[in-house]
């Protein structure tokens, strides 16, 4: 079997060129996606915007109620 050092030395530079381009996608989409997120996104609303979720209060359900909304659940399936 004969080998041709150009060959290998085109499937080796090929393999650098690929391996430095997914490496600088990768970090690409590192920045873009820490740009993008929210410093804090569990902070308390500003200005007049009501927080909808309080974990601390108990939610009451009578059972015939939580069957109503659990077969509403299923029914649409959300």
């Amino acid at each position: 079997m004969i080998v041709s050092i150009r060959s290998v030395m085109q499937r080796l530079r090929f393999i650098v060129i690929f391996f430095l381009a997914t490496y600088v996608v990768v970090q690409l989409l590192g920045v873009v996606s820490a740009w993008i997120a929210p410093v804090n996104k569990y902070r308390e609303p500003q200005g007049r915007a009501v927080k909808v979720f309080h974990p601390n209060v108990e939610l009451e359900l009578e059972p015939e109620q939580f069957r109503e909304r659990l077969k509403l659940y299923y029914w649409l399936g959300e």
